[in-house]
């Protein structure tokens, strides 16, 4: 198991060259590298030099002795009209290419919701099926899996989150099962289970060790998608620890948890970085002990 950890909030403050060095010096095995940005068609994933710098940071990774794990494609995967969808699935591939450059194994493509989940659950299903297997030729010629998330959607009327795609342990496990590609796995997002009203570690022992192959780790108020630091907010981190042993969890353990940093001044970021490497360390060692 390696300790991975997100690149947004390092990435925007320090630019992408300097955030690996200093998530290589705060003591993270592997990066989990954003695309978030290609969303709103900006910064140089959306430019002709895109394929040369996925190999400069491949190539930077490797002097700092850093690897790269894990990926975010940009979000979200769809806004339900053209030529929207379009420009959204290009730029999706786009993404797994780059992180195919860079070495990485798992891209975590959120599923299509552009729909209200309560009204429209069926036909999500049946774009998502559509969606995800219309992703797996690419998977297999850049040679990277596609995990698929957990997600929540928010009632504007009565102002709290509520379900979504793959929001609940048996709608998850349905969409991998019928998937049943060994490119498309699932990325379960600790803090999105809670907020949908399920223990992030009855959804770990759900999913099991065949679907369960990357983690989103981070900590919530069972109110608002905090990503901050655990131990920061309410998850109970023993008994997921003990969830992650019990199913004999062998992916990543990645964070995603860039929040906890809003707070710092820049001079202060890496050494909050290195927190947060430790806090890592800690929970690795509570699954190792658990096992």
């Amino acid at each position: 198991m390696r300790l991975v950890t997100t690149t947004e909030k390092f990435a925007e403050v320090f630019g992408d060259e300097e955030c690996v060095r200093i998530l290589a010096e705060a003591g993270f095995d592997a990066i989990d590298w954003g695309f978030f940005e290609m969303a709103a068609g900006k910064g140089i994933w959306c430019t002709d030099e895109w394929k040369s710098h996925a190999l400069r940071l491949k190539e930077l990774g490797a002097e700092y002795g850093i690897g790269f794990a894990q990926a975010h494609a940009p979000f979200p995967s769809s806004q339900g009209e053209e030529p929207a969808d379009t420009v959204i699935q290009e730029r999706i591939l786009r993404s797994m290419h780059a992180a195919a450059l860079m070495g990485i194994r798992n891209i975590v493509v959120h599923p299509v919701q552009h729909l209200t989940y309560a009204k429209e659950k069926q036909r999500l299903w049946e774009e998502n099926l559509v969606f995800y297997r219309s992703l797996i030729p690419y998977c297999e010629e850049y040679g990277i899996r596609v995990c698929a998330e957990n997600m929540w959607q928010y009632d504007n009327k009565r102002r709290y989150i509520v379900d979504s795609v793959c929001s609940q342990p048996e709608e998850f496990c349905a969409l991998l099962d019928a998937l049943d590609s060994p490119w498309i796995v699932g990325c379960l997002d600790l803090g999105h289970c809670a907020l949908v009203g399920v223990e992030p570690e009855d959804f770990i022992r759900a999913m099991g060790k065949q679907r369960l192959q990357a983690l989103h780790v981070h900590d919530v108020d069972y109110l608002h998608d905090c990503h901050t630091l655990p131990f920061t907010q309410s998850l109970n981190w023993e008994a997921v620890t003990k969830a992650l042993a019990d199913i004999g969890y062998e992916g990543d353990f990645t964070f995603e948890a860039d929040s906890f940093y809003y707070g710092f001044p820049k001079e202060l970021m890496p050494d909050a970085c290195k927190l947060m490497e430790r806090t890592g360390r800690y929970l690795m060692g509570r699954i190792q002990a658990q096992a």
